[in-house]
């Protein structure tokens, strides 16, 4: 059984070919979702909250991603916070400490940098255990989706790389239809490794820019190759 690992800009379609891959029998594994379920961990939630505060907690009291996302893409302006360390953040000695200093006005990536520490090694274990699952159950073939692969080092437990392609433009296009701002497009891609070191790491490209066929063909020609 074969790890895919799927790369791609924002917009350029991962979802999309994450699908057809699970239409051929695929295992889909994807990394939003294991994050969303790192956010409900109860030590998370503490760090958040002590760091960001409550408002970007819901009614439920569990993390309002977006939210969270305004507080950590924003731009860096404004008044300076004062963060005191908290007891409670010993806890778990992979949890980001803070400190009087660390504050959006001193260190301007320094909200996106400790959401990361927070949750990254937190989203590797669930991925490992689902992959592990996945084998158990002899899947044909599992496929890992997520944004930030080769950044948080997920890309360990894949054993082939593809990299899904889409110009900038057609990417942004998808991005203003699902809400988003050029400029918070821009944002987030800036805080995702470069497209050019995702393309380089990959072993497989697949153009996302045409027609749904052409990209499922591209999707068959590999799925065909791996099990050939």
């Amino acid at each position: 059984m074969k790890v895919i690992g799927l790369l791609g800009g924002i917009a350029s379609g991962k979802s999309f070919v994450a699908e057809l891959f699970r239409q051929r029998g695929a295992v889909v594994l994807d990394g939003d979702r294991a994050g969303h379920e790192v956010l409900r961990d109860k030590e998370v939630k503490q760090a958040v909250r002590q760091r960001w505060g409550d408002k970007v907690f819901g009614p439920d009291g569990e993390i309002d991603r977006g939210a969270l996302a305004k507080k950590v893409f924003a731009p860096r302006i404004g008044r300076r916070e004062t963060l005191s360390a908290s007891p409670s953040m010993a806890v778990d000695d992979s949890l980001p400490r803070q400190t009087a200093t660390d504050s959006p006005s001193t260190n301007p990536t320094g909200e996106l940098e400790y959401l990361e520490r927070l949750t990254h090694p937190r989203i590797a274990v669930r991925l490992a255990q689902q992959v592990r699952a996945a084998v158990d159950n002899c899947a044909p073939a599992v496929v890992v989706d997520a944004a930030v692969m080769i950044k948080a080092g997920w890309d360990a437990l894949c054993d082939t790389l593809v990299f899904v392609d889409a110009p900038r433009e057609v990417r942004l296009q998808r991005a203003r239809q699902r809400g988003w701002t050029e400029e918070e497009f821009g944002r987030r891609e800036a805080a995702q490794e470069s497209l050019d070191e995702k393309r380089a790491r990959a072993d497989v490209i697949i153009d996302n820019a045409g027609s749904p066929d052409d990209t499922s063909a591209q999707v068959e020609q590999f799925w065909h190759a791996l099990h050939s």
